[in-house]
């Protein structure tokens, strides 16, 4: 070990020695055949640790700092600390503090700041204490300023205490001075890797590399680019790039060390401390260029001077004060740029002690990446949750208390993005996925995750962004499942309002997972559904309650309605399409009620003022001929208001007796879009690829007919009566506002949507010559071929490896949007005039197709055995009922689908499936001449006893074929 500065006192330990000043670096001489582990100088006394964990110190002892009574330039042990294995030692102005290998600090010296930390305030100690208030924690750091100390404990708790005249202690404003350690909240959160005191400021530094600084900043020494002094820790920003590994802090300078061994610095300058060439005072961290090139491995600051190690070349570089000697340079002169210590020196053990490891890894965290392996933290939770750790388990849970401890301190303004990890982390830890844990952990955190304030919340939606589905799935069904759990046991779980503000954190942390998905796609929409929603809550009276909220009623009604209850249908993506249904027609039954007794109160008020004669019916009624069921559809519709379009459906077949109770009306839906979407029209054209329809690009019909179209359609959905539309996806989507894609176009025209794919997935450099395409589009009318143009001059460009996306786009926004703008805004018109609104909205475009045209999920054994009621002498084992059953059975797909339409008014099931179709089969005195006979408004089938399985297929068989008009009900 070699010594050399400043030795009136006695402190560099080396002996008598009358040299006041020593210039350059001289052998140390007390310790022959001991190894010293670590130096720490105060003032003006020296504090040596060795390896066995002894402690030697000398030099001025005017307060005690030297732990002993002894005073001069020997070194002496500190008997009190024997019984003590010490790993590291610090040093204040006059007082000194030691760590043991048990986390347990000792201090003593001056104490009339409270820098000792001992609760009472001491001008001077002389034999080392213990500091009782930190005996509960394993301190693993400890760091003195000239009147402070910081120590860092397990578990990333930090203390302060001592003198806080620039509010260096980091307590916040108007703090004053503490005798006692004080834990240090504003950093909570953060994985602190160090803490480093200077004269009156002090540093903490997180695993990422992040940099807090707080206290006096008189000369910039903070960094934050101002010579304010700060009271609570600040982000040091222009450090957050550079991954620094190790601080370093003088009287009123700071020196760090980034991992790729660059050296900034930054504070006071006025003796060429900071080894920019200069002597002036620098607000912001400035790399110290002369040791560009040169890769760092430890850094040290004096009062007012600093050192730096290269290993490379063995060298130690010193700037600064030097006028005591202390830059062992042989000169007692200040040094503005780094020169070279006297002596060869090299890293022992080839170990960087100014360097802690970090892992690199943690460098990468940022607003935008979380820095943290989310599958190495859950494989790490599966081991804590083996048999063998359960002790820890239980510690972890119950007495470091998530419930009472963590998550409540959790604050909504972390100091770094670093500290907001936990919310990545804690989902992964099991007990959170427990549902006995809903109520004390996983709730508590979404309410924690609420809290948070813009900024921060905004970091943790870009790094829900970047985590793996996997993971994010995980999230989604974890608080789904509390939502269940929670509709579960609404009535017995909570008491009302700790009920309310749970759900509505699990729903509102669903619908910020939720935008985050609508960004990312990390998952399909429907992983987001709650099935179970429709069986726990009534889903007509919660959005009779959203729509009371929307309109802004609640407020008139409170004695009758709970104006705080939560309303599930505020947040949508959670209902499935069955439950979305529910919603529209409910939506489409209050708009009935409200159209009906819009008509009676008129009524009432003609009969008052004795004009029966204009009395209106509560009902849109319909009479239509089946000769001429277009025409008269289009005549009737178009005499009837907007308003009248909202009332109750009710269609009269001319020359029927039939009275619609719904079936008549499921007719002539499905005979009126049969004849209205006929090819042969010249309205739509027929793709015999797909089976399906689209509108036509060359139609001479007048527009009112696709807004009759589209009014149809849309009083099918508002009846709620199935159609079957031959329409595909794309339609859907542009009535959601949904852009169709090239997928659309591959259902429409799978050939053409092929194609266009084989155009993008083209790997050679020659598609103008293996295609030989331009910008425009061949479309055949009438037997005449056209060119149109796709974009403009489109003929004149050709298609190539850099614009061939841009033509596909073209090609398919064509197809779906230009060439068929008129058609489709007259239908689009005349559908949402019907069935317009914010409940439409909330379906996807799968899910309003089906909706419409109903499904094709069949399950004709649920049909018979769940669905099928009997009446008369009718039951499921009569001989007739299992000859009707057997004969259907065999039935091959289409005709089983022609039963279902002359049952029931379509070959489509609800969107509710199967189960929601429930037909009757009931007895009749009629003879076997007879055919069976089918009520489609009930659907009810009267079936007559026959003798044999043979008359009653072909009985069966002749009624399905020849069914057409209401009149055979």
């Amino acid at each position: 070990m070699l010594c050399w500065g400043y030795s009136s006192f006695g402190q560099p330990g080396i002996g008598s020695n009358l040299q006041v000043i020593i210039p350059e670096p001289q052998v140390y001489g007390f310790i022959h055949d001991r190894n010293v582990k670590e130096v720490a100088c105060g003032g003006n006394h020296s504090v040596f640790l060795l390896e066995d964990g002894e402690v030697y110190t000398c030099g001025l002892n005017t307060k005690g700092q030297l732990g002993h009574e002894s005073e001069g330039s020997k070194p002496e042990l500190i008997g009190a600390l024997a019984g003590q294995h010490i790993v590291h030692v610090a040093c204040g102005e006059s007082h000194s503090v030691a760590l043991s290998d048990q986390g347990q600090v000792f201090s003593w010296g001056a104490g009339s700041d409270g820098q000792l930390g001992l609760t009472t305030i001491e001008d001077a100690v002389t034999v080392p204490r213990l500091i009782k208030k930190l005996n509960q924690q394993t301190i693993l750091q400890i760091s003195c300023g000239n009147w402070h100390c910081l120590a860092l404990a397990a578990g990333m708790v930090f203390f302060t205490w001592g003198q806080n005249s620039y509010g260096q202690l980091g307590l916040g404003k108007e703090c004053p001075s503490q005798a006692s350690p004080q834990r240090v909240k504003s950093l909570d959160g953060i994985p602190l890797a160090q803490v480093a005191a200077g004269g009156a400021h002090s540093f903490a530094l997180s695993l990422s590399g992040a940099v807090f600084g707080w206290g006096k900043n008189s000369s910039g020494q903070l960094g934050l680019s101002d010579e304010r002094d700060r009271e609570s820790p600040c982000h040091v920003k222009l450090l957050r790039s550079q991954k620094v590994v190790y601080i370093s802090c003088g009287e009123e300078h700071t020196a760090v060390l980034t991992k790729s061994g660059g050296v900034f610095t930054f504070g006071a300058g006025s003796c060429g401390q900071l080894g920019h060439d200069s002597m002036n005072d620098e607000v912001n961290p400035r790399r110290v260029l002369e040791l560009m090139g040169s890769e760092v491995s430890q850094i040290a600051c004096g009062r007012h001077h600093t050192l730096a190690f290269v290993p490379s070349s063995g060298m130690i570089y010193a700037f600064g004060c030097g006028t005591r000697g202390q830059l062992g340079t042989g000169h007692t002169c200040n040094v503005k740029c780094p020169s070279p210590v006297k002596g060869h020196w090299a890293a022992h053990n080839g170990q960087l002690s100014g360097k802690p490891g970090i892992i690199d890894e943690h460098f990468k965290t940022s607003p935008k990446i979380p820095g943290i392996d989310l599958n190495s933290t859950r494989v790490l939770f599966e081991k804590l949750m083996n048999s063998q750790h359960s002790i820890l388990l239980d510690q972890v849970l119950y007495f470091t208390s998530f419930e009472s401890f963590l998550i409540p301190q959790l604050s909504s303004s972390p100091p770094d993005v670093e500290a907001m990890r936990i919310y990545l982390i804690l989902p992964e830890f099991p007990p959170f996925q427990d549902s006995k844990y809903y109520i004390t952990l996983t709730l508590p955190l979404a309410m924690a995750i609420l809290r948070l304030d813009t900024n921060p919340s905004k970091v943790l939606d870009n790094w829900w962004s970047q985590v793996c589905p996997r993971y994010f799935l995980r999230l989604v069904d974890l608080y789904k499942g509390a939502v269940v759990y929670l509709l579960s046991g609404r009535k017995t779980l909570l008491i009302p309002v700790l009920f309310s503000s749970y759900i509505t954190a699990a729903l509102r942390l669903l619908e910020k997972l939720h935008k985050v998905n609508q960004k990312v796609k990390h998952i399909e929409y429907d992983k987001f559904y709650i099935p179970e929603i429709s069986s726990l809550v009534d889903i007509q009276e919660d959005y009779l309650m959203w729509f009371l909220h929307q309109a802004g009623m609640v407020r008139f009604l409170h004695k009758w309605v709970n104006s705080d209850a939560v309303t599930l249908c505020s947040y949508p993506f959670i209902f499935d399409a069955q439950a979305k249904t529910k919603m529209l027609q409910t939506d489409a039954e209050l708009q009935m009620q409200v159209a009906i007794n819009g008509a009676n109160l008129q009524n009432v008020f003609m009969l008052l003022t004795l004009e029966p004669l204009l009395a209106r019916s509560p009902f849109l009624v319909l009479h239509v001929r089946r000769s001429n069921l277009v025409g008269d559809a289009l005549r009737e519709l178009s005499i009837h208001s907007d308003i009248d379009l909202k009332k109750p459906l009710k269609v009269i077949f001319d020359g029927e007796e039939a009275v619609d109770a719904g079936g008549v009306t499921k007719e002539f839906f499905l005979l009126l879009l049969k004849e209205l979407l006929n090819p042969i029209y010249g309205m739509f054209t027929y793709y015999p690829e797909s089976n399906l329809l689209w509108f036509s690009d060359t139609c001479f019909v007048e527009h009112n007919w696709f807004h009759l179209i589209g009014i149809i359609c849309g009083l099918a959905i508002y009846n709620f009566t199935v159609v079957d539309l031959h329409f595909p996806l794309a339609l859907y989507k542009k009535l959601l506002n949904v852009k169709p894609c090239l997928e659309d176009l591959k259902e429409l025209s799978p050939t053409e949507g092929r194609s266009l794919q084989q155009l993008l997935d083209y790997p050679g450099e020659d598609i103008e010559e293996t295609f030989c395409l331009n910008f425009t589009i061949c479309r055949e009318s009438y037997g005449v071929t056209e060119h149109k143009n796709l974009i403009e001059n489109g003929d004149k460009i050709q298609v190539q490896k850099d614009n061939r996306e841009k033509f596909v786009e073209a090609y398919v926004n064509y197809i779906f949007n230009c060439s068929v703008h008129e058609w489709y805004t007259a239908f689009s018109t005349g559908f949402l005039k019907v069935c317009g609104g914010k409940v439409l909205e909330l379906f996807q475009p799968t899910e309003l197709r089906a909706m419409i045209v109903g499904n094709s999920n069949y399950n004709w054994e649920e049909l018979e055995e769940v669905n099928a009621v009997y009446k008369g002498d009718y039951t499921a084992t009569h001989p007739t009922v299992r000859m009707f059953w057997e004969t259907f059975h065999a039935f091959p797909l289409e005709k089983k689908k022609k039963f279902l339409l002359f049952l029931t008014g379509s070959d489509r099931i609800p969107i509710y499936g199967m189960s929601s179709l429930r037909i009757v089969i009931q007895s009749t005195a009629n003879g076997e001449q007879y055919l069976p006979v089918a009520h489609t408004c009930y659907n009810l089938l009267d079936l007559p006893k026959y003798s044999s399985k043979e008359i009653l297929s072909a009985r069966l068989v002749q009624a399905i074929d020849h069914y057409e008009g209401f009149s055979l009900a």
